[in-house]
């Protein structure tokens, strides 16, 4: 391999780009903000003045960006269409395997994997999860759609950044797996926050109820390991101010997704739905820079 381009280095990618430098590989990186860079150079990362400059010569590239039309604008350009020329795509090496971990609507995601094909180029889709404490310890669970071929062949590279690495299926399955997996999640902690709050205000010790439920029929992921209760659990995001973590806004983004694949599919999602409700409102409430485990404050009596 003669080097990993990656493109977009904020929360999660800059700690992804810098496991892949620790593991000896050459990456050649970009990102819009300048901070960005630095510390991505710090971290051993070569640092490109452009998003062409960092994908020149190599024969794999990673994308990490925050929504639909960032992945769309990158890889196909924004002009009329073509993208010969206007997109990144049209700047790769020939038979470039495109990695995309960006979590983003299954419609985009084809249509710039249909058109790295177009040219050439293999893509999959690998969106991921583990938030930003998972990036950071190479511990991401990557849930990727594409040819099974090309699955096979990124996963010595998903490898130096994640544990759990799942084939979902065809191109957009990665999202579609993604989009079900943090619904109901949204689903949990929403649950685990107001069941917690229900406890404390009848008298119970927070920590004392949650050592119950874990172990009891309600036990679930974010009451085990990203409790929302302050000083329950060590380092969690609750734990530190709600700093860090995966922000409430981001979780509104991808319930978005989640609501627009159910009417796609016109299946049908009440507590998703709620829970999209339920993190809008708090999102609104100007928590959405914080954790999302930050929506137990929609039930907490104030102090």
């Amino acid at each position: 391999m003669t080097g990993v381009g990656f493109i977009g280095l904020g929360n999660m990618g800059g700690p992804m780009a810098a496991n892949l430098a620790r593991a000896g590989l050459r990456v050649q990186v970009f990102d819009l903000l300048p901070d960005h860079l630095i510390a991505a150079g710090q971290a051993g990362c070569h640092c490109a003045a452009s998003a062409a400059q960092a994908v020149a010569g190599c024969d794999l590239v990673i994308s990490m960006l925050p929504a639909g039309e960032h992945v769309v604008g990158l890889w196909l350009g924004t002009g009329s269409g073509d993208i010969v020329g206007n997109g990144l795509l049209a700047a790769l090496s020939p038979d470039t395997l495109v990695i995309d971990c960006s979590t983003i609507d299954v419609a985009s995601a084809r249509a710039v994997g249909e058109a790295a094909r177009a040219l050439g180029h293999r893509f999959i889709d690998a969106p991921v999860s583990g938030g930003v404490a998972g990036a950071v310890a190479g511990t991401l669970t990557f849930i990727v759609g594409g040819e099974r071929a090309d699955f096979e062949a990124a996963k010595p590279i998903l490898a130096h950044m994640g544990q759990n690495l799942f084939h979902a299926g065809a191109l957009g399955a990665g999202q579609i797996a993604k989009m079900c997996n943090n619904m109901l999640l949204a689903i949990q902690m929403a649950g685990t926050a107001e069941a917690l709050a229900l406890g404390v205000k009848e008298g119970l010790d927070p920590a004392v109820l949650s050592g119950i439920m874990a172990k009891s029929s309600g036990s679930n992921w974010s009451l085990e390991r990203y409790n929302p209760w302050p000083g329950v659990m060590e380092k969690v995001p609750a734990s530190r101010g709600y700093e860090g973590g995966f922000m409430t806004r981001l979780m509104v983004k991808d319930l978005g997704l989640a609501m627009a694949l159910a009417e796609h599919a016109h299946s049908a999602v009440p507590l998703g739905a709620l829970a999209r409700n339920l993190f809008n409102l708090h999102a609104s409430r100007g928590e959405g820079e914080r954790d999302f485990s930050s929506i137990l404050n929609l039930y907490r009596e104030p102090e």
